[in-house]
């Protein structure tokens, strides 16, 4: 249980970094708004049209009696606005890395940087359009898997009392997972950490995924919240990933502390998906 506060201290201290580099920080907000833009008016667009969509895909409804008629229609509809409520939270971070590639890129290498003890960032070494292509990829992927589970979670939600208590916890921690999944992808992508050994990395540690992503999935529900939010998290992420790794962090990732940690190499072994 340890490792839930550890999480959420690497959270803390990814805010704390780019409100020290307040340039960093304003670059980090551009491709979040742009995505914010993107996803606002997506969802304006089912509110308005999401009940018409409903009517045109139901019509063997239509000679139904009321109230049943509206009932059914009206419960499609909600449950067509909370879907894409869910696919909005967690693919805004996958949609957001992959407008703000370079922003981020840039902003984990300094990270990096500044957290090194030898001062060096590891780099890829591909090409920008190699790692566009590899990060819609691996977030695609991603996004299936994360579609998956919300499909599941949500046919759970009709089960009495656990549906309405314990199913939304659930799905709060497995957004926190792709979330940080997402997340950390910037830093470990430069070090040409494939997907799937990514995913047995998050896995081995899943403690201090959640404590880092449930706190942020949360908070990403408010989408200003998300746009503010996201360098520090893409920051926090990259020092999560150093400790993921085992590599030493330079006091800790905080400014003027000189001390040299070394963290603990991950357990080889992986538990059952998420």
């Amino acid at each position: 249980m340890r490792d839930l506060g550890v999480g959420f201290r690497y959270l803390l201290k990814g805010q704390r970094w780019v409100a020290r580099h307040g340039r960093q920080y304003g670059f980090g907000l551009l491709p979040g708004l742009i995505t914010l833009v993107l996803y606002a008016a997506a969802l304006v667009a089912l509110a308005l049209w999401g009940e018409d969509a409903v009517t045109w895909a139901t019509p063997f409804a239509d000679d139904w009696s009321s109230p049943w008629l509206g009932l059914f229609r009206g419960l499609l509809t909600a449950v067509l606005f909370a879907l894409s409520l869910l696919l909005a939270v967690v693919t805004f971070t996958a949609v957001t890395l992959l407008i703000g590639q370079p922003f981020y890129e840039n902003l984990s290498e300094k990270v990096d940087r500044d957290v090194s003890p030898d001062g060096h960032a590891p780099e890829s070494g591909l090409p920008l359009w190699r790692e566009l292509w590899i990060s819609a990829r691996d977030s695609l992927r991603i996004v299936m898997r994360a579609a998956l589970w919300g499909v599941l979670l949500f046919a759970c939600g009709f089960i009495p009392v656990v549906g309405q208590t314990a199913v939304p916890v659930i799905g709060f921690f497995v957004t926190g997972f792709f979330l940080t999944e997402e997340l950390t992808a910037v830093a470990l992508q430069r070090r040409s950490v494939e997907l799937r050994t990514r995913l047995s990395l998050l896995r081995s540690r899943k403690t201090l995924v959640w404590g880092f992503g449930t706190p942020l999935a949360v908070a990403f529900l408010v989408p200003f919240v998300a746009v503010f939010l996201m360098p520090g998290a893409v920051a926090g992420a990259t020092l999560m990933a150093r400790d993921l790794l085992g590599e030493e962090i330079r006091g800790g990732g905080e400014e003027g502390d000189g001390d040299v940690t070394t963290l603990p190499q991950p357990p080889s072994g992986s538990s059952s998906p998420a």
